[in-house]
């Protein structure tokens, strides 16, 4: 094993230091996960097991299985560092979820903190402090790291983690109005099953049967789905079942039982150029996004939506804006965080004009109807042109998602003129563009009016 020369003190060796963090480097056997070890740590520390009192933490874990906190149940250590990798087949991702925590009530002294990949140096995924949240991998790997100061314990923490389903085997997908699982019959003929006596948490909610696979799919409300926010994002789940045989007195068949999740992707953006939605696609694990779209509409009554393109208006005139989720689900609201417009779709930058920034009209003609109440957003404003520019003009526009019966969150606060972290409540935001609308030519105008 190579080391790249560093520059050190000679106070700064694992000697008589073994198990602990002297600051640029660490004696610690989690300075392996970390990268981040002393140049000597493999001369005295690798072979020995631990020199301090602190109970042992942290390792490698591979496929599925439970771990905890120091000393669980009891209580876990002062100024504990712990780090475990968790690995799955290549072909698979990781679901972490937290089943019981108990940690100091400050966020900032005793937490854990998950990443998406094999170090702590890779995307931080979210804190772990005061709640039971579940993460998902977007590889085979994931990191948690366990960290404490030198005062105040509990009981520390106990997580599980579990492989996704190959391809092969099965996937899942959804939307804001539906939600897709397919397993393959070759996967449930090869633990015995054949498809026909699989059932949701809604036993009433069966698949479809065909000759290479079983697929359920129904309204992402229905078959008895489970709604949450987690870390920011709508997280629908559910549990795939089979009915066992009442015939003989034993079986050789393991007890069938799949978790499905399947979260809307945090700050995925749907790009809008008028009623043409460009959605990302959903991944196999179970992500994807809102059916959020933006459309103009002919009047105040929002009965009548505007398909002609581009839509050309008059200077003044009123102009009237929905957006909405796609699907009239009242367990979520939206809220209009912040519109501007452009000259351009691409480039809302160099030359952009607020309507509405952080929920606060900026425009003196924006008014919103129902802004964080409802699964739908509606607004109107007057028409105008940019100075030095071509007629056409674009609207963009962020919403954010949140549940509805958070009365506390970032939709039921309003305009908010300070820029604060939001550390009580979640959500999720969309990115959406709409237009162009193009000034009529005075000639045309003129004719109209005389009509």
């Amino acid at each position: 094993m190579f080391f790249k020369p560093t520059c050190f003190s000679a106070w700064l060796s694992c000697r008589y230091n073994c198990g602990w963090d002297l600051g640029s480097c660490s004696c610690s056997r989690s300075c392996q996960y970390n990268g981040n070890c002393c140049p000597d740590y493999y001369s005295y520390c690798s072979n020995m097991t631990s020199i301090t009192t602190s109970a042992p933490c942290g390792g490698s874990l591979f496929g599925s299985g439970t771990f905890s906190s120091p000393n669980h149940p009891n209580s876990y250590n002062n100024n504990a560092y712990c780090v475990w990798q968790l690995r799955v087949p290549y072909d698979q991702k990781i679901v972490l979820t937290f089943t019981y925590l108990q940690l100091e009530n400050c966020c900032s002294c005793d937490y854990i903190a998950v990443y998406d990949g094999p170090s702590v140096n890779s995307r931080y995924l979210g804190k772990v402090c005061n709640s039971l949240n579940s993460f998902y991998s977007s590889s085979n790997y994931m990191t948690v790291l366990f960290r404490t100061d030198g005062s105040v314990v509990g009981r520390g923490f106990t997580a599980e983690f579990i492989g996704s389903l190959p391809p092969s085997s099965g996937r899942v997908d959804c939307n804001s109005e539906k939600m897709n699982i397919v397993i393959e019959k070759s996967y449930l003929n090869s633990l015995g099953y054949d498809g026909t006596a699989l059932y949701l948490d809604d036993p009433n909610c069966r698949p479809q049967v065909s000759r290479y696979q079983v697929i359920f799919s129904f309204p992402i409300n229905n078959c008895s789905n489970v709604q949450k926010f987690e870390n920011g994002s709508v997280v629908y789940t559910n549990t795939i079942q089979a009915y066992t045989s009442n015939y003989g007195e034993i079986t050789r068949q393991s007890h069938f039982k799949i978790k499905v999740g399947c979260h809307m992707a945090q700050d995925s953006v749907a790009q809008i150029l008028y009623l043409t939605e460009h959605r990302g696609n959903s991944s196999i694990i179970g992500t994807g996004s809102f059916n959020t779209s933006m459309a103009f509409y002919t009047s105040s009554s929002f009965y009548y939506k505007v398909t002609q393109v581009p839509y050309e208006v008059t200077l003044n005139q009123n102009l009237y804006v929905q957006v909405d989720l796609g699907a009239d689900d009242s367990t979520l609201v939206l809220f209009l965080d912040t519109c501007m417009a452009s000259p351009s779709p691409y480039d809302f930058q160099s030359r952009s004009y607020y309507l509405v920034r952080s929920g606060c009209p900026m425009d003196n003609t924006y008014q919103a109807y129902i802004t964080g109440t409802r699964s739908y957003a509606r607004f109107t404003f007057r028409a105008f042109q940019f100075l030095r520019a071509k007629d056409s003009v674009y609207i963009r526009c962020k919403v954010l998602i949140c549940p509805a019966s958070d009365y506390n969150s970032r939709c039921r606060r309003g305009c908010s003129k300070r820029k604060v972290r939001d550390l009580g409540s979640q959500h999720d935001s969309q990115t959406l563009v709409l237009g162009p609308i193009q000034l009529k030519d005075p000639e045309k105008k003129e004719e109209e009016d005389k009509a």
